[in-house]
């Protein structure tokens, strides 16, 4: 069937009759939601919603975890043409109360007591908000079968959503600034799932675990509908391996950061482990780099590589692959920058990571790595339909059906964005000689030091954070004579460390002022540094005691670091390093 709307969208989705449509956690285990049924909840709340008085263009917000209802009540508004308002679960009940008085919702679904709560403290605030629906508790819909009515009223509703009508209003998270509510009709959306070409099967079983408020996971979780994909709904990233076993996903999509933590607990597994364990793990490890460049130009590898090659695959590879549950086809990166080191690693252990790249004003893929087009320390290539260009300034412009509408109720910031027909990223890159896409760093976080050179900072903290001593790093450069940066130090990694060398600390602010530990974190810093240009090194660091704080506003629900925010919390710490310094 045509598909135009993410209501047909739906149906292209449950015509291919699985079993196994979704799983769903359920005591110990994760047990399968078929086609069907799925269709009949979806088919049942989206008929709720219209005996709740929920036209077509209201809108309707959404607060919860990643689970499987948030997908039910998603296809429920789109199939209606309701307007969908998703909300982070983690956010405080101040901002919640912003989105839903600009939105102008009219509902609400909540996930759970505790996001009922916030809801109820700031209820008196919001004339608008007629309805709170819980997924926790009392059944939102009637068990039994649709009847031949229920079916002909819910395929009219969806058959009167055209796909110029809006879809939905998705808040960007925001480094800086009043969160913009950025509107996506049903064909930008599904333009962005048809220019992708994804080459996804029935037979693919995927982890949704990112935010579903965010573009990204929403997005990959449509595409996977639309090709048939398996999908199973974990409520939060720090449970991904607890059910990698039991799910055994084909398919993994996640940010950078999952990326780094799963590096760091491979490699604290080598290094705890045997010398010859060690050695042998170097040398698979030396045998996948090897045969890097014939698989990425699809050569066959010469005859005593692919011995080694499979000998590796066999004692090393396939052990890692196991403890992700032993099917893993193609892991998938966006959201933030990935370094280039650890594209590299997980592509030599037969853990291939594609990385793309967007923002939610492009529904939101501009470019991405496929399998069979992939080149490390890109973005891969623009999508099909989607135009890239450069403006002087190396900023990325781009141009297509998936570029949003403008920002609701931001007139000025729409035409800030939206200049001559295209789409202003804010995002620096460039172009290799083969048209991958290169992205640089944010135009606004070029950083210009006193003596007027410029540093992308993201670039310098990808190498921070590769290094096994360091979660998380901000370099500090901007009208300073010299880069430092503010590091978060691994913290199990580090307290082993100090274990080792007989250092005993009462907390982890004694812990990070321990001069032995400051030597120690000073050369790793500089380690991951001495290829750098000399205006890029780090020169001093800032050793916190705690990992930056979704709660404090350090860092915004897709783990991205906002960087005024952490210069204002830590400016004392920063002054200290530049006192003196001339």
């Amino acid at each position: 069937m045509t598909v135009e709307t993410l209501g047909q969208l739906f149906l292209h989705s449950v015509a291919y009759n699985k079993p196994d449509h979704l799983l769903v956690k359920q005591d110990a285990d994760f047990a399968p939601v078929s086609s069907e049924e799925l269709y009949r909840r979806v088919a049942r709340l989206h008929l709720a919603l219209s005996e709740w008085g929920l036209e077509k263009g209201d809108r309707c917000a959404l607060l919860a975890e990643n689970r499987w209802e948030w997908a039910v009540a998603d296809f429920a508004m789109v199939t209606a043409g309701v307007v969908s308002v998703p909300l982070y679960p983690t956010l405080p009940a101040d901002q919640i109360h912003y989105i839903l008085e600009n939105s102008g919702a009219r509902a609400i679904f909540v996930s759970t007591t505790a996001q009922q709560e916030k809801i109820e403290s700031i209820r008196s605030r919001l004339p608008a908000v007629e309805r709170v629906i819980r997924f926790d508790g009392q059944p939102l819909i009637p068990e039994g079968p649709l009847s031949d009515s229920e079916r002909r009223q819910f395929q009219a509703a969806l058959d009167a959503v055209r796909p110029d009508d809006l879809a939905t209003i998705v808040y960007t998270s925001g480094t800086t600034g009043t969160p913009k509510g950025v509107m996506l009709t049903h064909a930008n959306l599904v333009s962005n799932i048809l220019g992708a070409e994804p080459d996804l099967y029935p037979s693919d079983v995927a982890l949704s675990f990112l935010p579903l408020a965010h573009i990204y996971q929403r997005m990959v979780d449509y595409t996977h509908y639309y090709c048939g994909v398996t999908v199973a709904h974990i409520e939060a990233i720090d449970r991904v391996a607890e059910f990698l076993g039991q799910v055994r996903p084909t398919l993994i999509v996640a940010v950078p950061r999952f990326y780094e933590k799963l590096y760091a607990r491979l490699m604290e597994a080598v290094n705890a482990a045997s010398p010859l364990r060690q050695r042998l793990f170097h040398w698979a490890l030396a045998v996948g780099f090897q045969s890097t460049p014939y698989r990425l130009a699809n050569r066959p590898l010469p005859p005593l590589l692919r011995w080694r090659f499979a000998l590796a695959d066999r004692l090393i590879y396939s052990k890692l692959r196991r403890r992700m549950g032993g099917r893993i086809r193609r892991l998938t990166s966006g959201g933030a920058p990935l370094a280039r080191e650890l594209a590299e690693f997980f592509y030599a252990v037969r853990l291939p990571i594609l990385e793309g790249y967007g923002l939610t004003e492009a529904s939101p893929v501009i470019s991405a790595n496929r399998l069979d087009c992939l080149r490390f320390g890109t973005v891969g290539k623009p999508l099909r339909n989607v135009e890239v260009r450069l403006a002087a300034d190396g900023e990325i412009l781009a141009r297509g059906p998936n570029i949003m509408r403008g920002y609701y109720k931001m007139e000025r910031e729409t035409a800030e964005a939206l200049r001559d027909g295209w789409f202003h990223t804010g995002d620096i890159g460039l172009f290799d000689e083969d048209g991958f896409l290169i992205i640089l760093d944010r135009k606004k976080d070029l950083l210009k030091t006193s003596g007027g050179k410029y540093i992308a900072p993201q670039a310098i903290e990808n190498k921070l954070k590769n290094n096994p001593f360091i979660a998380d790093a901000v370099v500090i450069a901007d009208r300073r004579r010299f880069p430092s940066a503010l590091i978060v130090p691994n913290f199990d990694r580090l307290e082993a460390f100090a274990r080792e060398r007989g250092i005993s600390c009462a907390s982890r602010m004694e812990l990070v002022q321990n001069p032995e530990i400051v030597r120690r974190m000073e050369e790793e810093v500089a380690g991951v540094c001495v290829d750098l240009a000399p205006f890029e090194q780090i020169k001093k660091v800032a050793i916190l005691d705690r990992e930056f704080s979704i709660a404090e506003g350090e860092i915004t629900p897709t783990l991205k670091v906002r960087r005024r925010e952490v210069e204002s919390r830590y400016r004392e710490a920063i002054e200290q390093i530049y006192q003196g310094s001339y």
